[in-house]
């Protein structure tokens, strides 16, 4: 079990995906925050589905399945335990979420999700104008090779990741090596 306030916020945000146009988390990253099974993350969904609109949690079709697990889930072993669709749950629905589940490291774990969200966010918003310029550009340039929208991608990929989380490089002028 984690202690919430170890794990940092950037490994929370990158647990956060866009998922029908929607910010979203999976079941099997909440369950491993929150300390528990997926299984029993999901029993508890399942007996609880009315505290559960489509605004706060939904399943993905087999189509966003494939596409999440060949973008976002790395290792082998990792798509070997992923044979089911997740339960993909908004910031309403991880709220939710804790409220059933009725743990202190739930409740602690949702405030910090919470947070991680409200940064999202706020980077978002303050950064609008280039994300709003990056779409017209993508929109112009749909068409184009392959090359091109790996480029996009990786901006976008850039753009989700706030500036804290970039380690700063270059010369430190007046420090001895």
């Amino acid at each position: 079990m984690y202690n919430p306030i170890e794990i940092p916020e950037e490994y929370l945000i990158s647990k956060i995906y866009q998922i029908r146009n929607q910010k979203v988390m999976v079941d099997r990253d909440l369950a491993l925050l929150f300390g528990v099974e997926t299984k029993r993350l999901k029993e508890a969904v399942r007996r609880n589905i009315a505290r559960f609109p489509t605004d706060f949690m939904f399943e993905m079709n087999q189509r966003e399945f494939e596409h999440w697990r060949r973008e976002f889930v790395d290792a082998a072993d990792e798509k070997s335990g992923t044979r089911y669709a997740p339960f993909c749950f908004t910031e309403q629905g991880v709220t939710m979420l804790s409220c059933i589940l009725n743990s202190d490291t739930a409740i602690q774990m949702n405030i910090r999700i919470i947070r991680a969200f409200t940064t999202m966010r706020e980077w978002l918003i303050t950064h609008k104008d280039i994300v709003i310029k990056l779409k017209e550009l993508e929109e112009q340039v749909a068409g184009n090779s392959i090359e091109i929208k790996l480029i996009f991608d990786t901006l976008k990929k850039m753009m989700t990741t706030p500036a804290a989380s970039v380690k700063r490089i270059g010369f430190n002028q007046g420090k001895e090596p």
